[in-house]
């Protein structure tokens, strides 16, 4: 959100460049920018000191300080010009002028001029945090690099123009344009712009790299796979720009307080300067007999200093800029860790988590399934079955599908003998063969296509999955995989469990023995196996309804990757995607994603959220305690100018010193 305080300078929302000839020319208008507004401030801070210098009550002395304050001031005054002629008259530049013009009115100009110095040197330090908590974020647009190397011709052309298919070669110590696989060597990959992960990755022939890997030890061939607008990194990069339109309850009621309090502080300020001193006068009979322009001005005075006191005190910089901030900051130490939040009221989602419920497949698993074994029916052949399994899976990108193609690569281009392929997601596909209609998916679907025969897994496949073949309505054979849980899952049960959050399920669509097998190994007790995707929502509901019953203002946040979860991801308080690698529909229907696929970044996201909130939290109290112990003692007559310049500027610097914390949230 912008912030008033500073005018067009401060805005504590992400405002990111996109990767292209501007640029450049963008960070170099920034930079001057604050290379003239630390100018300005050196410049009305020697003007300031000079006035001091100068014998009290000398012209000079008052030409230097009201020089000083044009100089550090001259923007704010005209912002509140501008403001008034569109209507806009009660906001932080209008308190702040008035404040300090009419110090010099009644005499108090070094406290004018330094009121408004101070003003700017908060400014200097306001856009100096939001500048660091914005380059946290948007330096991921410098991962995508501008040119990629045709590895046929070795011509160098931008990556837009790069066809899907083509070959490029990454030489160590450049980054990988587009995303695609690799087709030839062996390196170690540099990911941290994209997952935050400091330790090198080894690839080779038949894995991912995304566009920003920075290639560390020897030349690739890569096939493209995407579009330079449709790569990993940009997806990250709309994600974050995306998170800056979504406000966290506490920013919308920081704003909507702040269009509310200013014109009641600035009435107050003017009835303190005009009816109260009229009552006093009335009281002392000065009005009566006629004495009031003899002997009111000192009481005006004494009264008309205390009003501008008062409106120095009441602007509300030090929460309208620290809690975006803070957030922002969040937002941002969030991304480097590869955690990337769609919004502020996601932090606060996050931060009241009471449970997770995990998918399996390709969240808590690796996803990358191995073919262990063949069943065939009585009288069947298993090569039959391979056969059967690997037409039928032709045309999908299921994890399961894929481990069978690679298992059964003789029967490539069979499938082109097949028709009318069909996919369920998350139940099975279908197509038609020789003249019999093919079902390749879990049990229950084949049940519920009328295929009745399907038998029980035999004792030494239990706690594998299997895809069940059917072969005109009668079952033909299974297919049996096994998916080893993910290096870090059982990390993140530890550390989620030490976050104090004791609910954690899975759901999966698999049979109970394999969903039994990956909870044992990594610490959950509750699970739901043999999950149709329909059903996942009401499970997920279930679930969540348990949890609020007892934690009314908790949360229950779902993690899948698939596009079989994208309406459980969709329905959750918040729903957590893995991978940028995840389905288009996962990513588009969550509120997190996590940039590595590592689960025990969702830890890392409740950490970063809670520790944000209470940054947040602890602003805004600061905040309001010291405005309103200053309000009090500036209307009592005790606080002077000076006492309301840090009231003013210094509480801000404070609140955005602590907001730049959230940067380093869960830091561990």
């Amino acid at each position: 959100m912008g912030c008033s305080c500073c005018g067009d300078t401060c805005d504590a929302g992400p405002v990111l460049a996109k990767k292209g000839p501007d640029a450049s020319e963008v960070g170099r208008r920034a930079r001057h920018e604050s290379r003239v507004q630390t100018i300005r401030f050196a410049l009305s801070f020697a003007l300031f000191a000079a006035g001091y210098a100068v014998p009290t009550g000398s012209a000079l002395r008052l030409a230097l300080f009201v020089t000083s304050w044009l100089v550090s001031g001259y923007r704010v005054a005209l912002h509140a010009l501008r403001n008034i002629a569109k209507g806009g008259v009660f906001d932080e530049n209008f308190l702040m002028t008035v404040a300090t013009v009419g110090a010099f009115a009644i005499g108090e100009w070094p406290e004018g001029a330094a009121v408004m110095l101070f003003y700017n040197l908060g400014e200097l330090v306001q856009e100096s945090a939001v500048a660091k908590s914005r380059r946290s974020i948007s330096d991921l647009v410098d991962v995508r690099p501008d040119t990629a190397r045709l590895a046929d011709s070795g011509e160098i052309v931008h990556p837009s123009v790069v066809a899907l298919g083509s070959i490029i070669r990454v030489v160590p110590g450049e980054r990988v344009p587009l995303d695609g696989t690799i087709v030839s060597g062996t390196t170690a990959f540099d990911t941290a712009s994209l997952t935050g992960e400091s330790l090198p990755r080894p690839a080779g022939p038949g894995d991912r790299a995304l566009a920003g890997f920075i290639n560390g030890s020897a030349p690739v061939d890569i096939r493209t796979e995407t579009g330079f607008a449709d790569t990993a990194a940009a997806k990250m990069l709309a994600l974050i720009e995306d998170a800056q339109h979504r406000k966290a309850r506490a920013e919308r009621f920081i704003t909507a307080f702040a269009r509310i309090y200013t014109p009641i502080v600035t009435i107050a300020a003017a009835a303190m300067a005009v009816l109260v001193p009229l009552g006093i006068l009335a009281a002392s009979g000065s009005i009566a007999d006629g004495s009031l322009f003899t002997s009111g001005g000192p009481v005006f005075s004494e009264w008309v200093g205390r009003a501008l006191v008062f409106l120095v005190i009441s602007c509300p910089c030090a929460f309208v800029i620290s809690v975006p901030l803070g957030y922002f900051g969040g937002i941002g130490g969030a991304a480097k860790r590869g955690v990337l939040v769609k919004g502020a009221d996601f932090l606060d989602v996050l931060a009241r988590t009471k449970a997770v419920v995990f998918d399996k497949t390709g969240t808590l698993t690796t996803g990358r399934f191995k073919v262990t074994g063949i069943q065939a029916s009585e009288g069947g052949a298993k090569e039959s079955v391979a056969r059967l399994a690997a037409v039928a899976e032709a045309h999908t990108t299921h994890p399961l599908a894929l481990a069978i193609r690679e298992a059964f690569s003789e029967w490539a281009g069979h499938e082109s003998a097949a028709a009318d392929y069909a996919e369920r997601p998350g139940f099975g596909v279908s197509c038609r063969l020789e003249g019999a209609e093919i079902l390749a998916g879990s049990p229950a679907w084949l049940r519920e296509k009328g295929v009745r025969d399907v038998p029980e897994m035999p004792a030494e496949a239990r706690g594998q999955t299997s895809v069940e073949i059917a072969r005109g309505g009668k079952w033909a054979g299974r297919v049996t995989l096994e998916d080893a849980p993910k290096p870090d899952s059982a990390e993140a049960i530890r550390r989620l469990r030490g976050l104090g959050i004791e609910r954690l399920a899975m759901v999966t669509g698999d049979g109970e023995a394999a969903a039994r097998r990956t909870a044992d190994a990594l610490g959950i007790e509750e699970i739901h196996a043999e999950v149709l995707p329909h059903r996942k929502v009401e499970v997920f509901e279930a679930i969540r309804d348990s949890v609020i019953a007892r934690y009314p203002k908790g949360t229950v946040v779902f993690s899948g990757d698939g596009i079989n979860d994208a309406a459980v991801l969709a329905r959750s308080d918040a729903g957590i995607a893995m991978g940028v690698l995840g389905s288009d529909a996962a990513i588009e229907s969550a509120d997190v994603v996590i940039a590595d696929d590592n689960p025990s970044r969702i830890a890392d996201a409740v950490l970063v959220a809670r520790k944000t909130r209470a940054i947040v939290a602890q602003n805004i109290v600061l905040s309001f305690v010291v405005k309103i112990g200053f309000l009090a003692l500036g209307a009592a007559g005790i606080a002077t100018l000076w006492e309301a310049v840090f009231a003013d500027v210094g509480v801000a610097l404070l609140a955005t010193l602590n907001a730049v914390r959230a940067r380093s949230a869960g830091v561990r």
